[in-house]
């Protein structure tokens, strides 16, 4: 079953929620992926470009959030993907950047007010992902650099990211209101 819609909409935030629940049943587990990214000099991003950026990585998780706050069930897991430039500084990132640093401060902020339920709050924040979601922004030789600044000499990978997600999702509830940088040594703090 495939549930979809424009999540800078909370009521379609709700309506997803309302949808899943009523379709699955109990919702144990919720994992936001959705984002977008810009790479463009500050100099040159419009008005538009901004409100896009942070309607669908800011104000999208923040209700995403809020609406699985309402409907995950108790000892539940909401999980947010963000990114590892929340660690690092380049050029060119500015509305990306910012606009999912905002998750991780939503992020401590459900992890205390959801603690009394037993639900953990989390952010992953992968390094420069093997994805078309990347590679569109960038050309060969900065994709080099990026590649280069991690083990191996490479991207992260999808499948990196996932026994993340699975492990926070079962064993690892006890890790909440963090952001864990899975990134092979790109950044940390």
């Amino acid at each position: 079953m495939i549930l979809s819609g424009d999540l800078t909409r909370p009521a379609n935030i709700e309506r997803l929620f309302s949808d899943a629940e009523t379709a699955l049943g109990t919702i144990d587990i919720a994992v936001n992926t959705a984002g977008k990214v810009l790479r463009k000099p500050i100099m040159e991003t419009t008005e538009d470009e901004y409100d896009s950026m942070f309607d669908i990585n800011s104000k999208a998780a923040y209700f995403f959030i809020k609406e699985a706050g309402k409907h995950v069930a108790d000892g539940g897991k909401i999980i947010t993907i963000v990114t590892s430039l929340l660690a690092a500084f380049t050029d060119g990132y500015s509305t990306y950047a910012g606009g999912k640093s905002p998750v991780e401060h939503f992020t401590r902020a459900a992890a205390k007010e959801f603690a009394d339920r037993g639900i953990s709050v989390t952010a992953i924040a992968p390094g420069p992902m093997d994805t078309p979601f990347f590679y569109g922004q960038e050309t060969p030789e900065r994709v080099e650099f990026h590649q280069s600044q991690a083990m191996g000499g490479q991207l992260t990978q999808i499948e990196d990211i996932v026994p993340i997600v699975r492990f926070l999702a079962t064993e690892g509830w006890w890790i909440t209101g963090q952001t864990i940088f899975a990134n092979g040594g790109y950044t940390t703090r």
